[in-house]
């Protein structure tokens, strides 16, 4: 999965915890963990790769294995979950009120669509 699409999902998933949370605190409906898990779960299961261990692997093999298999793509979505988080705190910081977080996140995507993050790791 390509950097920008890994950041659209992340600004995704942090635009639907706002509205499930929105809609818990308005008590509309009982709101589980299920309901937050379900896109989280979606870009884990794109994202993250099976991984093959041969039986006869010792267990610093399989750390190997795992770790070169997982890392690319947890690097990947910390960076996203970092560089969404890093954009509404800059807003917060600036004492921002002329937008929301849900703005702010929308200005990112639009950010991300042009091609602003398309470099670095």
């Amino acid at each position: 999965m390509e950097r920008a699409e890994v950041l659209k999902r992340v600004i995704g998933i942090l635009t639907e915890a706002q509205e499930i949370r929105r809609t818990a605190e308005a008590g509309e409906e009982d709101i589980g963990d299920e309901a937050t898990a379900g896109v989280a779960t979606q870009l884990l299961n794109e994202m993250l790769p099976s991984i093959s261990v041969p039986a006869d692997a010792t267990p610093r093999e399989v750390a190997a294995l795992v770790a070169e298999a997982l890392g690319p793509a947890l690097h990947t979505m910390v960076s996203g979950f970092s560089l969404a988080f890093t954009s509404l705190a800059m807003a917060h910081d600036a004492g921002r009120t002329d937008v929301s977080s849900l703005e702010v996140l929308q200005e990112l995507a639009l950010e991300v669509e042009t091609g602003t993050y398309d470099e670095g790791p």
